[in-house]
């Protein structure tokens, strides 16, 4: 197995893979924001072959074997989580012009996207923040999360981040994971639209990466 950052000659053909586990990371949240699959996974293929977009594949650490994505990390320097959300824009033009979106279906989604930007609170300077991370469940127990979490560890040190948070939801497994890898629960956030539709409150855990 490897570990290494993604890129676009060698990921191509496992750009379905990589929605997949993005999209096992939260998939209520996930309807709730895009309503249909569809439109989530057309969302994520393209912003994956596009450079500073939230799903972008500069950002991605892949474990891989063969022709399979055994797990994926999606992490960067905090306060670009606005930044690359914003980046995602262009993307919808295009995807109305394909087909894979209505274009009276957009309002909703950004609506959904406001309501539900009260669960991610802002990202401090000086944090590294995994926006994804998952391992395929045939490949669990393989200790592919934690060497993905430690990868992200390391890129972190690298980028002289004094530590590292990610957005959890609260009633996910991973949050016993999380634990077990030293992440402490920093705050939980609720918002009433999200939760009606079934939207668990989000969990921001975050661990030092200074001794």
């Amino acid at each position: 197995m490897d570990i290494a950052p993604a890129d676009a000659a060698s990921t191509a053909p496992f750009v379905d893979q990589v929605t997949a586990l993005i999209w096992s990371t939260g998939p209520v949240s996930y309807e709730y924001h895009f309503g249909r699959r569809e439109v989530f996974d057309s969302l994520v293929r393209r912003s994956w072959q596009a450079p500073g977009t939230l799903f972008g594949l500069d950002a991605a650490t892949l474990a891989l074997e063969g022709d399979q994505v055994l797990g994926i990390e999606i992490g960067f320097h905090g306060p670009e989580f606005r930044q690359r959300q914003a980046a995602l824009a262009p993307l919808w033009p295009a995807m109305v012009e394909a087909g894979e979106v209505d274009a009276d279906e957009i309002p909703g989604i950004l609506e959904r996207s406001r309501n539900a930007s009260w669960l991610n609170p802002v990202v401090r300077q000086g944090i590294y923040y995994i926006h994804a991370i998952a391992v395929d469940p045939k490949y669990r127990g393989k200790q592919i999360g934690q060497r993905l979490l430690m990868q992200a560890m390391d890129q972190g040190r690298a980028l002289d981040c004094r530590a590292l948070e990610l957005d959890v939801l609260s009633d996910n497994p991973a949050v016993g994971f999380y634990t077990s890898q030293g992440l402490e629960l920093l705050v939980e956030s609720r918002a009433p639209k999200p939760e009606a539709f079934g939207v668990p409150p989000e969990w921001r855990m975050g661990v030092s990466l200074r001794s």
